[in-house]
């Protein structure tokens, strides 16, 4: 089999070429008034930028704020490891200032949890986060701290990698006080959405958004996502089913995409939640300044995948798997499931950062515009066990949980752990 490599750049058409002859009346009017601008504020005239050649297919350069987040100590950048060598070459695209951003100091927000699965920040940087087998839902101090209960989610039914998933808030949370939540019930999956009380120490009782998605034990998806569009974002697994990946009329193995009552959002390709089909199992799915939408998803034994979702594009599972096989759109990056394994990801400092529950490692994965501008590297490789989530923070910083308490890790004290990872600029 052989490893994925990047899309090579198109060959850019050259275009019609203007006749090179230019009266030298022209040139003169030209010259009399650039000396004429300079003459009158006493200033030389602006030279005319050199014009280049752009390929029609190129994404526009969105500029990028680098994170001021305020540090604890003199960071000390973990040494990445070397990348898996199934790493697709990097593409062509031009780098940016903030594609210079690396882990530095990392600490412990909060200790003690039970398999944390989603998480999701308030308003004022604190944060929510779910604990897969209990149902429950705890409230995060922004400045870390211990957990506190904020409510059961009732009708969550735990099993395998099934129970109480994915986590976000509405983005109008400060006024409506939303929790949107994905949820193992006893007829299937679900999407609720609940009310948190002002307290933090409440949960109404949920109301159904989107059932119908089935479950299993394993390949149960859960990731949610609310994207800049105002819309959220579900990703699915196939539920060990893999005829479902490809069929439209399933919402099993898809990225859905719906509006805060459950109803298709606006834009979707077949008039149904479904967004883009031919999915295995996203767990992870984040968005770049630009409104790239990028997803993580857990291979069969071969290739793990980080992908650009494109709206009714389909992502060739059961047929293709990384970039073997027939069909499918083809991902941007992919790895052997020893180094990924995939779950939660995250745009942060012009990258896309990625999760690694059998890798054991947090990816850093250059990108601009949905392609990618270097090389993936590997961070944390194995000193914090399994990494489930990751997520921007308010302050620039990432916010990683752990899973070693999910009957698939070694559990060390205090696990499992939220980390804060504070990105710095490359030494």
């Amino acid at each position: 089999m052989r490893p994925l490599s990047a899309t090579p750049a198109r060959p850019v058409p050259v275009p019609g070429r203007r006749s090179r002859t230019v009266t030298a009346a022209v040139l003169a009017v030209l010259a009399a008034g650039c000396a004429g601008a300079s003459a009158k504020d006493g200033t030389p005239a602006p030279e005319l930028p050199e014009m280049t050649s752009m390929s029609p297919t190129a994404a526009p350069t969105v500029p990028e704020a680098v994170p001021t987040a305020p540090s604890t100590g003199s960071p000390t950048a973990p040494v990445p490891s070397t990348p898996a060598p199934s790493t697709p070459a990097p593409s062509t695209a031009p780098k940016s200032r903030a594609a210079d951003l690396v882990p530095g100091q990392v600490t412990d927000v909060t200790t003690g949890l039970d398999t944390p699965w989603g998480l999701a920040f308030l308003p004022d940087g604190s944060a929510l986060v779910s604990e897969r087998d209990s149902a429950r839902v705890l409230h995060v101090p922004a400045a870390g701290g211990t957990a506190q209960e904020v409510g059961t989610v009732p009708g969550v039914e735990p099993g395998g990698e099934a129970g109480l998933l994915g986590l976000a808030v509405s983005p109008s949370f400060a006024t409506d006080r939303t929790l949107y939540a994905y949820r193992t019930a006893a007829s299937g999956n679900e999407v609720i959405a609940m009310t948190v009380g002002t307290d933090l120490r409440s949960l109404s009782e949920p109301r159904v958004l989107l059932s119908g998605i089935a479950k299993a034990s394993n390949h149960d998806g859960g990731r949610l996502a609310m994207g800049p569009d105002g819309f959220l974002y579900i990703g699915t697994g196939d539920a060990n089913d893999r005829p479902n990946a490809p069929d439209r009329d399933s919402l099993n193995g898809k990225v859905l995409r719906i509006r805060s009552d459950g109803s298709p959002a606006p834009g979707n390709p077949f008039g149904t939640p479904v967004f883009t089909t031919g999915h295995r199992n996203v767990q992870g799915i984040a968005f770049g300044p630009d409104g790239t939408v990028y997803a993580a998803e857990f291979g069969q034994d071969t290739w793990d995948e980080l992908n650009v979702l494109r709206a009714g594009q389909d992502y060739g599972w059961p047929a293709a798997e990384g970039d073997d096989g027939d069909g499918g759109t083809r991902p941007l990056a992919s790895w052997h499931t020893d180094d990924a394994s995939p779950s939660g990801v995250a745009y942060a400092g012009g990258a896309v950062w990625m999760a690694g529950l059998k890798g054991e490692r947090l990816w850093r994965v250059p990108v601009a515009g949905g392609e990618r501008t270097g090389d993936p590297v590997a961070y944390l490789d194995g000193t914090y066990g399994r990494l489930r989530t990751v997520v921007t923070a308010p302050d620039g910083s990432l916010w990683v949980t752990t899973s070693n308490t999910d009957g698939r890790g070694d559990p060390k004290d205090g696990d499992d752990r939220i980390l804060r990872v504070k990105l710095v600029p490359r030494p």
